[in-house]
Order: structure tokens, then C-alpha cells, then sequence
């Protein structure tokens, strides 16, 4: 069986316009698929866009409203085939603090939101219209989907209760999210990143040195992932037509420590 022909295609990226969804955009484009970056930052997403001959939704992962208008501009680009689940954020905060006040429940719910329901959100809206498309081979399949867990859902740090709450949320909807949508031919898969360079770290000399650092605690190579290595996998999860239901630490053999 050869690997899912992504040629005339559509495809979605959530968090498309920067870091680590733009990566996965623009190896998405090269592998002749029309994408809809689905992002917040309307100038980036324009850019990133433009320069890979996709379009620009602006998409509040949280919102079915939002979900559906990427997928309707997806499917007038060509049948959706794959939808990357990249768009999150953090928000660090101990559940008790040094004055022992408990942390802001808003605080918490608000990641569990973005992180966890933003993605079922946009994998669910994606894969009604991807069960709706015409098969395309032997197998039945129709398309691919591919969430962004993180390291923290197994190692989680101080100050991250609520962070690897969400992402250990993704892995674990991973099995039965692939088994609902195994009747429709639609594979699911998760990636679990560890330190990658992305925009989140700033730039100039005291950013450089400051990633330096944490690429030493990086068991080999001793250094942060990129954007487009985390892609590289993304790619194998949504082209690999035997690849399903799976969790994949992509983080250079790195175990957090506490903090």
C-alpha cells in the first residue's frame, strides 16, 4: 500500500502561524495540499498563508462557529484529508501558591479549554466532513488527523497542573477518538513534543543562551527540536497508512524534571 496521496487535497493547521504549525503547513503544501491556517495572529496566518498558496481563517479553537467556517473553506480548496490540532498555550501556576491561596480556578479551566475542548472541537467538525468525501483507496481511507500532546502530559513540571492536565487529555482520548472514527476510515494519531525552538522562547543573544541551556538537559542530540522535525513526524503520522491510535514522544529522549 503506497502512502496517502495528499496531491489535491485540503488540509487544516490549527495554530498554522507560527512554530510548529506553520512547519507542518508548509511540509503539508509541499506535499500538493491546499491548507487553512486556523489561528488567532490574522497578520502571521495572512503570511504563512500567502506563502504556501493556502488560506487564512481567523479561528478561535474553542468555538464550533469558528471550527466550521476552517473546515467549509477546506472543503472548497478540495477534499479535507488531514487536520493538524497545533494551536495551544500554557499558563503556569502552582495549585497552591507560597501563601498557600489556591489557584484561580479560571486560570485552570481556561488551558483545559483551549488545549483539550479546542482540539476535540476541531477534530470532530473536521472529521464529519472528511467521513463525507469519497474514499481513497482499497482500505477505505478518507483522511488523517493529528493532535499535539506534549512531554508535560507525562512529565509535568512544577506549575503545571493545568497544562499537562490538557495535554495528557489528548493523549488519552488518542484510542477511543481512533476507534469511533476507524467506521468512517479516518486514522488518528498524537505527537508528543518535548523543548522545541518555537517563537515562545523571544529572540537575540539572551534567548540563544537560554535554549542553549535547556538543549544540554536533552539526552541526544543535546539541543531543542525544530519545527520542522516535529513536522517530519507529523507527515509519517498523517502519510503512513498503517499508522493509528498512536502516542509519540518526539523530545530527543528527554524526562522533565520537576522544575
Amino acid at each position: 500500500m503506497p502512502r496517502m496521496n495528499l496531491k489535491g487535497s485540503s488540509s487544516i493547521v490549527t495554530g498554522g502561524a507560527s512554530g510548529i504549525g506553520a512547519a507542518c503547513a508548509r511540509q503539508l503544501a509541499e506535499a500538493g495540499s491546499k491548507v487553512v491556517i486556523a489561528d488567532l495572529n490574522e497578520e502571521k496566518g495572512k503570511e504563512i498563508a500567502a506563502e504556501i498558496g493556502g488560506v487564512f481563517v481567523k479561528c478561535d479553537v474553542t468555538k464550533t462557529e469558528d471550527a466550521d467556517a476552517a473546515v467549509a473553506a477546506a472543503c472548497a480548496l478540495g477534499p479535507l484529508r488531514a487536520c493538524v490540532n497545533s494551536a495551544g498555550l500554557g499558563a503556569p501556576g502552582r495549585t497552591i501558591d507560597r501563601n498557600n491561596v489556591p489557584l484561580d480556578l479560571d486560570k485552570f479551566s481556561f488551558v483545559i479549554r483551549v488545549n483539550l475542548i479546542g482540539t476535540f472541537n476541531v477534530l470532530s467538525r473536521a472529521a464529519a466532513a472528511m467521513a463525507q468525501t469519497e474514499p481513497m483507496d482499497a482500505d477505505g481511507s478518507r483522511g488523517a488527523i493529528v493532535n499535539m500532546a506534549s512531554a508535560a502530559a507525562f512529565d509535568g513540571q512544577i506549575g503545571q497542573a493545568s497544562y499537562s492536565a490538557s495535554k495528557g487529555g489528548i493523549v488519552g482520548m488518542t484510542l477511543p477518538v481512533a476507534r469511533d472514527l476507524s467506521a468512517v476510515g479516518i486514522r488518528v494519531n498524537t505527537i508528543a513534543p518535548g523543548l522545541i525552538d518555537t517563537p515562545i522562547y523571544g529572540e537575540g543573544e539572551h534567548a540563544e543562551a537560554f535554549k542553549a541551556h535547556l538543549g544540554q538537559s536533552v539526552l541526544f542530540p543535546k539541543r531543542l527540536g525544530s519545527g520542522e522535525e516535529l513536522a517530519f513526524a507529523v507527515m509519517e503520522c498523517i502519510t503512513n497508512p498503517y499508522l493509528n491510535a498512536e502516542v509519540i514522544r518526539l523530545d530527543g529522549g528527554i524526562r522533565m524534571p520537576p522544575k
